[in-house]
Order: structure tokens, then sequence, then C-alpha cells
């Protein structure tokens, strides 16, 4: 599990994570973190390469901190915020920090 203080780093460093997620290795750049209605720690992400249970290797997602396997920052660059970003995602009821 991905602690939310782990998120935020990388949001506020602006560097990548590394991530195992949904059974996939990720690089990712965090555009957003916060709290989903139910209390669920979420990251909003665009997700640079690696898998994907839907086949889409790159793009937009919003993921569970709970679900993240594992997180490893990395030295690369984000170029956080990418083209087509909207601060305060609707899934999140309490944002902790963003782009």
């Amino acid at each position: 599990m991905m602690s939310m203080h782990e998120a935020v780093d990388a949001l506020r460093s602006a560097r990548c994570l590394a991530v195992e997620y949904g059974g996939y290795t990720r690089r990712v750049e965090v555009h957003a973190v916060g709290f989903g209605s139910q209390g669920q720690g979420l990251m909003e992400v665009w997700q640079v390469d690696g898998g994907s249970s839907s086949g889409v290797s790159s793009g937009w997602k919003l993921m569970r901190l709970d679900d993240v396997a594992s997180a490893m920052r990395t030295d690369q660059p984000s170029l956080a915020p990418r083209p087509g970003y909207r601060r305060s995602h609707r899934a999140m009821t309490e944002i902790i920090d963003q782009v």
C-alpha cells in the first residue's frame, strides 16, 4: 500500500513514480492527491508508460493508493501538468494537493 505522503512528495518534487498497480509496472506523473467519497486515498496520474489491464499504456488514470503494491520515486522529471489536465478531479471529495 502506498502512503499519501509518498504521492504528495512525488507531486511536490515534480518526479515520476515507478508503481506496481493492477499487476503491472507503470511510470506515472502525479497531478492530484486526495480522498474519495468513502475515505479512500486517490491519486490522479498521467501514465507515461507501462502495462495496463485496459491495454492503454499511457494517459489519464485514477489510482487507489491502497491498491498500489509498491512505489518508488524516480529521478525522472515529471512533465505535469499534461495537456487536458483539469484541477479538482470530481472523484475526490477532499484534495490534499494538486498541480
